[in-house]
């Protein structure tokens, strides 16, 4: 075998692509795995992080709703560590219908998750933030979930059971013999060097980015990106995932999440053109604090960190309302469809079923390589998720834990057990807002693919708490400096870090927001020189 050629070629570094790395990994195939940038950067990093019930969708879309509630109970047992089992209220307001609750509550049931129509009164005590004018309340077991922890504990756990990954590698073309794609042809945005790399069967899995991918190959995806706009609050404002008890519309979900909730999500259609380049427009922002303050009060008072967008990879139907299609799963074998063997795509979908995604598309490319032998993902726990209590862990590792190894054992599980912690200088917090510390970011860098700041968030959480980077991002640098043994790239990384931090607190510039942001250029620009 030769070292660029493989049994099955992934397209797309995000969840779906790094859960089928590691579903055909664990199958015993050789696996390559090529993602334009980093691990997350697409819709997987850009959502509200919901753990689906499948409530959400049990009125118009029962097949939908019934693969959530399973997949989501498979999530709380291999990526605990990943998964923040808060439960979720449906609420019904004043303006709402509430024979609607009714309908919505037989669905559920219909759809298999445990709902339960509970007394406002009682939710308001179980849930203060809600708004007091509620006239019905339905439980049921939403929870929330770290999309760039859950990604990057598949991407390792495939490079354990042998997978490859390529990252900032763009595919470009794709090689063929007749009417079989073999292999693709990739441009490398670090080294500025092609590749050529062949397999058997190549998975597109790059969510709307597919479309083009597709595109390459020869075929069509008809897929429509929907623009869904979010916001960032600057604390926990509740400790339970908050719905709307209607259909599916604007700003209708506020989900907690480590030590921030977000308020989602709109749903715009825009070009393909866009997709790279989508911004929160102020009618947006207006439109979620509004429509937020109806769930919850005091939204209407609490300091926003940032706005930001994701693209959803819709399959196109009949529709002008983005919202009436499908959020199903499609798996394209276009080998029946178009005649094209050797290509499969895998699209739609939701953050709460990649893994049934990803079973879905390794049991087509294992069929068509003729594998016998079964997914155990379902069952097999992620890196950090194989102990029973983090905290146990914790304990046992250190006899008196500080707040950031706590808060380590709370991001990494039982793989906080790879954080050097000897020194009073690895224990030392490089980010006092989300409590990360010199060694969790060594650690990060030596084992995690990590080639800049951005990576660097995406994997520890640096610079995404209340100061956005303010002081941590400078000291991160240092270390990525540190270690690449390059200052002169760590300062134009820490720049483009900043920068890239601006463009989601720019929408949200008045007030507190844009002083601190305001005091942020002072400290870089007449202290630090950048």
């Amino acid at each position: 075998m030769k070292n660029n050629e493989y049994d099955v070629i992934i397209v797309g570094g995000g969840i779906t692509g790094a859960g089928t790395a590691r579903d055909c990994a664990m199958r015993g195939l050789r696996v390559l795995l090529v993602e334009r940038y980093d691990i997350a950067t697409g819709a997987t990093g850009r959502n509200h992080g919901l753990l689906h019930s499948g409530a959400r969708y049990a009125v118009t879309d029962q097949e939908s709703a019934n693969e959530c509630i399973r997949e989501n109970m498979i999530l709380r047992r291999i990526a605990s560590h990943c998964v923040d089992e808060t439960d979720g209220f449906f609420i019904t307001l004043p303006e709402d219908d509430l024979n609607y609750q009714t309908k919505f509550f037989e669905s559920c049931l219909s759809a298999g998750i445990h709902a339960e129509i509970m007394d406002p009164k009682e939710a308001l005590r179980m849930e203060p933030s809600i708004n007091p004018d509620i006239i019905g309340a339905v439980k049921v077991p939403d929870g929330s979930v770290d999309p760039f922890r859950l990604c990057a504990a598949n991407m390792l756990d495939a490079k354990l059971h042998g997978a490859q990954v390529l990252l900032y590698s763009e595919v470009t073309g794709f090689i063929k013999d007749g009417d079989r794609i073999v292999g693709i042809k990739t441009f490398n945005h670090q080294t500025h060097k092609t590749g050529e790399y062949y397999a058997n069967i190549t998975v597109n899995a790059a969510g709307i980015w597919g479309h083009h991918i597709a595109e390459l190959a020869g075929v069509n995806i008809d897929m429509v990106p929907a623009k869904g706009a979010l916001l960032i609050f600057a604390h926990r404002v509740n400790g339970i995932v908050i719905n709307r008890c209607r259909k599916p519309s604007n700003a209708d979900i506020l989900v907690p999440g480590d030590t921030v909730c977000i308020i989602g999500t709109t749903s715009t259609k825009i070009p393909f053109d866009k997709c790279d380049t989508v911004t929160v427009t102020p009618d947006e922002v207006n439109l979620l604090i509004e429509e937020g303050a109806k769930l919850a009060p005091a939204l209407a008072s609490t300091r926003i960190l940032r706005a930001f967008a994701g693209v959803r990879p819709l399959v196109a139907a009949d529709s002008n309302d983005s919202r009436n299609i499908s959020r199903g799963i499609v798996c394209l074998d276009h080998e029946k469809r178009e005649g094209l063997k050797g290509f499969i795509s895998i699209t739609g979908g939701k953050l709460t079923t990649y893994r049934l995604m990803a079973e879905m598309a390794t049991d087509l490319v294992c069929e068509k390589l003729s594998v016998n032998k079964p997914c155990e993902t379902a069952n097999a726990p992620l890196p950090g998720s194989d102990g029973k209590s983090f905290r146990e862990v914790a304990q046992k590792i250190w006899d008196n834990p500080t707040t950031g190894q706590k808060a380590a054992a709370g991001r990494l599980g039982t793989g906080v057990t790879n954080i050097p912690a000897a020194s009073s200088l690895d224990q030392s917090l490089i980010c006092e807002c989300e409590q990360v510390s010199v060694g969790e970011i060594n650690s990060a860098i030596e084992r995690w693919d990590v080639n800049g700041l951005r990576d660097l968030r995406r994997r520890t959480r640096v610079g995404m708490g209340p100061c956005q980077g303010e002081l941590c991002s400078c000291r991160a640098a240092g270390l990525l400096a540190k270690a690449h043994g390059c200052t002169d790239r760590a300062r134009a990384d820490l720049q483009r870090f900043m920068t890239e931090r601006w463009k989601g607190m720019y929408p949200i510039g008045w007030g507190d927001a844009l002083r601190e942001a305001e005091y942020t250029q002072w400290i870089y620009k007449h202290v630090l020189g950048v």
